[in-house]
């Protein structure tokens, strides 16, 4: 026990990077320290990016209900009863006779 108890405590005091072979340990440490950064950095660029879709779906779909909403209103406006009640108080009215087609002949003599 005694043997188990002198290696955890050598491990917590970091005997393994002071020892004459510490090299190769500094080399793993360094290399694994190196991957967890490009990890973090990476999972947090994920992040950023999700946040940024969601914000742009947002935006769309607020888009896409302004769209809907002056459509209507653009419909609305083209309709035949809507452009009679507009042109009744500048006394316009609809024709009693529809239009007759005039054709105009052109003599070039």
């Amino acid at each position: 026990m005694s043997k188990v108890r002198k290696n955890i405590y050598d491990l917590l005091r970091g005997s393994f990077l002071t020892d004459e072979s510490s090299f190769k340990n500094w080399r793993i440490l360094i290399f694994v320290v190196l991957l967890l950064l490009i990890m973090i950095y990476s999972s947090h660029s994920a992040d950023a990016k999700v946040v940024q879709i969601a914000a742009l779906n947002k935006k769309k779909r607020e888009l896409r209900a302004e769209d809907v909403d002056t459509s209507t209103q653009l419909m609305r406006m083209k309709l035949e009863s809507s452009i009679r009640d507009k042109v009744k108080n500048k006394g316009l009215y609809p024709a009693k006779k529809p239009p007759q087609k005039i054709k105009v002949t052109y003599n070039k003599e």
